[in-house]
């Protein structure tokens, strides 16, 4: 860990822009609101729309929020790689018709979900002092194992100088070094700029037990381990915990929909962890400064399994908007499920921890593909100077807001079906939009169809 003093920093949050492909193919085993909603139609404007709304709300908090762009879809280099050749359009006629599944998978615009984009830590936990980023190599899926060569772009078109900000390239993509992102990793810390705890959450390791039974664990120990080594991170600030089987067998596919955490408060469900009480005694020992560790534990009696996967009560954000307290941001479902919502108005009202409000969002239509209000964010930590060294471009404003809002509306379709997925026509209007789109957050050429013409 650095040796720096405590510098001011801010907590971040860069949420991925839904991209115009969305749609719902069900490609996600163990993510249980994907297979549930395979093959309905979907509606990409309302989904972007509900996004940037989110983002806007946030950035009216005082939060601050950047932006980070969709990726290219359908892809059409990875269709080439697996066999299909042609035009453009014979390409998506040919996959269409022998391998549908490919032609989904190609055309996913899972990359919205940014948690899944990196593992970043700031440069107060960091031996030499710069933020370090290593993209998720997430390798369990090829619709999401395709994303990670432009995250890495784009991540560096945003985080650009390097004397800030260590770029590192993805864990290599084998099962042993499965890594599904920020999903799987928290910070907690007493100040935002004061080193902090890191801690990670793996599904499996070598010879671990338990293991799940119906759904595989995604993230793995060896994974979480190399990372804290290539982000030069102080071990005994570090902590590696397990998921909980069981949780991950009734859909928690990512420590995100079971547990959050934020500045010195620890939100989760009490099948979160296979040992949470070890967990707990660590932060207690290891963490510094003068704010103390906040558990919240709900237990099953009040929010069962189910219903946290149902509701994404977890797969929400804490944030502490400047005016001071601590806000849970939600979706609508949680807020729908009585039992939710009751210990939602449990928390809120309880003097013993911060948070003191609670915000309601729609996001129905990334929901229905299992990802809520934290799937949808990447957080990074950033002091003063590195904040000043970002993008200025990839930063929301009110301006930008509605920039991106009328850009949503005149390129994204209100509906999409499957079998639109292999219509030419939607290659062009994506790849129009994103042309567009990486002139208005002047990100230079992101995308393969930009650098190959």
């Amino acid at each position: 860990m650095s040796a720096q003093v405590h510098r001011t920093a801010i907590e971040a949050n860069f949420d991925g822009l839904v991209g115009p492909t969305h749609n719902y193919a069900g490609l996600s085993f163990g993510n249980v609101a994907s297979a549930r909603n395979a093959q309905k139609t979907s509606n990409p404007r309302q989904a972007a729309r509900q996004g940037l709304m989110k983002m806007r709300a946030l950035l009216d908090l005082g939060l601050a929020q950047g932006v980070l762009p969709p990726q290219e879809r359908p892809h059409l280099p990875t269709l080439r790689r697996l066999g299909f050749t042609g035009t453009d359009a014979q390409i998506l006629s040919k996959a269409r018709r022998a391998a549908p599944e490919l032609l989904a998978a190609a055309a996913s615009a899972s990359a919205m979900w940014a948690a899944n984009a990196a593992t970043v830590s700031p440069s107060a936990d960091t031996a030499d002092g710069r933020v370090h980023f290593t993209p998720a190599n997430l390798c369990s899926h090829l619709h999401r194992a395709i994303e990670t060569e432009t995250t890495a772009r784009v991540l560096k078109a945003i985080f650009p100088d390097p004397s800030l900000f260590a770029h590192h390239a993805p864990l290599p993509a084998t099962p042993a070094l499965g890594d599904e992102g920020a999903a799987n990793h928290t910070r907690l810390c007493s100040e935002y700029g004061a080193p902090g705890l890191e801690l990670f959450v793996y599904g499996r390791g070598v010879f671990q037990q338990p293991v799940p039974q119906r759904f595989p664990a995604r993230q793995t120990r060896q994974a979480c381990e190399s990372i804290a080594r290539l982000h030069e991170l102080s071990m005994p600030s570090t902590y590696f915990a397990q998921q909980h089987p069981d949780a991950i067998d009734h859909g928690v596919f990512h420590n995100d929909v079971i547990a959050v955490g934020n500045r010195e408060v620890l939100l989760y469900h009490e099948q979160a962890f296979v040992d949470a009480q070890s967990l707990r005694s660590w932060i207690c020992t290891h963490l510094q400064g003068e704010r103390r560790p906040v558990f919240i534990e709900v237990a099953a009696d009040e929010v069962s399994l189910d219903e946290a996967v149902a509701s994404y009560l977890f797969n929400s954000q804490l944030v502490c908007p400047p005016a001071g307290g601590m806000h849970l941001i939600v979706a609508r479902e949680c807020e729908e499920h009585p039992r939710v919502w009751a210990a939602i108005q449990r928390i809120v009202a309880d003097p013993a921890n911060p948070i003191d409000r609670v915000h309601v969002f729609d996001l129905r239509q990334s929901m229905n593909n299992g990802g809520g209000p934290a799937c949808l964010r990447l957080r990074v930590v950033l002091t003063d100077a590195e904040r000043a060294a970002v993008n200025p471009c990839a930063w929301l404003t009110p301006e930008r807001a509605d920039a991106l809002l009328a850009w949503i509306d005149r390129h994204y379709r209100d509906r999409l079906d499957p079998d639109d997925l292999a219509d030419p026509q939607l290659l062009e209007e994506s790849r129009t939009a994103l042309d567009e789109l990486t002139r208005l957050l002047k990100l230079g050429s992101l995308y393969d169809f930009q650098r190959t013409g």
